[in-house]
């Protein structure tokens, strides 16, 4: 088998002040292979955005391995890391301010980090990645003229520009309504089908969640469960490209979930679960019956 085009192993981030020291990730393990469409989803302060940072080389781990796309990220020179964020990965960013220049056109837009390449045909090679997004007809068009999810389609046109093994996207759908939020998670699909294109998206939109064929939770800086598209679901949806039905009026559950285990044999169990069998404090009483583990109350 293809090594992973991401392996994090037991990753740890400390962001320290003077004062205060913060745990960012606390022992992450997460593998992702070439060509998947995923997603990472957790609560705020997760550990979620700071993972993506570590991948797309915006900010150094503290311990663990971190190897990405034969990369070993923690050995990179300043330098080789300038290179690395120049050729490997493409960020977009929930904040278009982030992404875009409001005083260039969106093909000026797309075209800007073409300048610090080698590519030939700059111009043309932007109105091809804006035609790729669904927005060649607004190639001309400045930030001012361009609704918010057609700025977000620029972006991904930008972060495309060099022509990443790797897009990363940091809540690509949060400033914007269901239905262009849809739009813009077909871009992505239509990306990863027609590019083979490795896509991580972060998102609090559970929505979005259930449309991609992975699901990664993480809860307090460790990867605590995984989400699996059902192969039922993923059939209908790539032939029918809407949600699954049952008949009666329900929507199909989309995912499988498992809880992970670290390397170590720990897994996080969510505390409503304990709550539901009355478990309180830090201890819980282990047995093995009919062939499954099972956890209580002491």
């Amino acid at each position: 088998m293809a090594e992973p085009i991401i392996q994090c192993d037991n990753l740890v981030k400390i962001y320290k002040t003077k004062d205060i020291e913060v745990l960012a990730l606390q022992g992450l393990e997460i593998t992702i292979e070439e060509g998947e469409l995923m997603a990472i989803i957790g609560n705020s302060g997760s550990g979620k955005s700071t993972f993506l940072n570590m991948i797309g080389g915006l900010d150094r781990p503290s311990a663990g391995r971190l190897i990405v796309d034969g990369k070993d990220l923690f050995k990179l020179t300043d330098r080789q890391l300038v290179e690395y964020k120049r050729d490997t990965v493409g960020f977009v960013w929930q904040n278009n301010a982030r992404n875009l220049l409001p005083w260039l056109t969106a093909w000026q837009n797309v075209q800007t980090p073409m300048l610090f390449g080698s590519s030939a045909h700059k111009k043309r090679r932007a109105f091809e990645l804006l035609e790729m997004v669904g927005l060649e007809k607004r190639a001309n068009s400045r930030l001012g003229q361009l609704s918010g999810g057609e700025q977000q389609r620029v972006a991904i046109a930008i972060a495309l520009a060099n022509n990443p093994r790797l897009l990363l996207a940091d809540e690509p759908t949060g400033s914007v309504d269901s239905t262009t939020s849809d739009y813009i998670l077909d871009v992505f699909r239509k990306l990863n089908r027609e590019l083979g294109l490795t896509i991580v998206i972060v998102t609090h939109d559970r929505q979005l969640s259930r449309k991609v064929n992975r699901v990664v939770s993480i809860r307090d800086g460790k990867t605590s469960s995984e989400r699996i598209m059902k192969q039922s679901y993923l059939e209908q949806y790539n032939h029918m490209d809407s949600l699954a039905n049952t008949g009666d009026g329900t929507i199909e559950e989309s995912h499988d979930e498992f809880a992970v285990l670290d390397r170590a044999g720990r897994l996080q169990v969510p505390r409503e679960m304990l709550d539901k069998i009355g478990v309180e404090g830090n201890k819980v009483r282990l047995e093995v019956e009919n062939g499954h583990i099972t956890l209580g109350k002491p």
